[in-house]
């Protein structure tokens, strides 16, 4: 088995995994949001918010990462002089700081400290979507 080929796809199920979650987590927000008064809801969705994160997203998150670094090792160092390598670097950088932005809002809710509306977690759920895009784009077209 071609050991590059088997690196790339592990990468491609983590990354799509934690795009899944990036995708899901502010729409839990939204909900979450609209309902704190209901008691028995608002533990409903911290604990989904809490399972998500850190069972589901963390774990995507660091296989993402892992598998993209051997993948890189196996490619060659000089991959860091291609733009379009350095555009999908940036814009990883960005969605892992949305990520750690993410666990942040989550530990805001749980201790009922959420100053956030609806409409502005509807409003960053359409951040992994752009990034993603940006970084389906480089890797695909591979710009000068």
């Amino acid at each position: 088995m071609n050991l590059y080929l088997t690196l790339k796809a592990l990468h491609l199920i983590a990354a799509i995994s934690w795009m899944a979650g990036l995708l899901y987590l502010p729409r839990i927000f939204v909900y979450h949001t609209e309902t704190v008064k209901d008691d028995q809801q608002n533990l409903t969705f911290k604990t989904m918010e809490r399972k998500l994160y850190n069972y589901i997203m963390m774990p995507a998150m660091i296989f993402t990462w892992l598998f993209g670094i051997l993948l890189i090792h196996s490619l060659g160092f000089s991959v860091f002089l291609e733009l379009w390598f350095q555009l999908k670097g940036l814009m990883i950088l960005v969605l892992t700081h949305y990520h750690f932005y993410l666990g942040k809002c989550i530990r805001l809710f749980s201790i009922n400290q959420n100053t956030k509306t609806s409409k502005f977690y509807r409003i960053i759920n359409e951040v992994p979507t752009i990034l993603l895009i940006i970084i389906i784009f480089a890797v695909i077209f591979k710009p000068l």
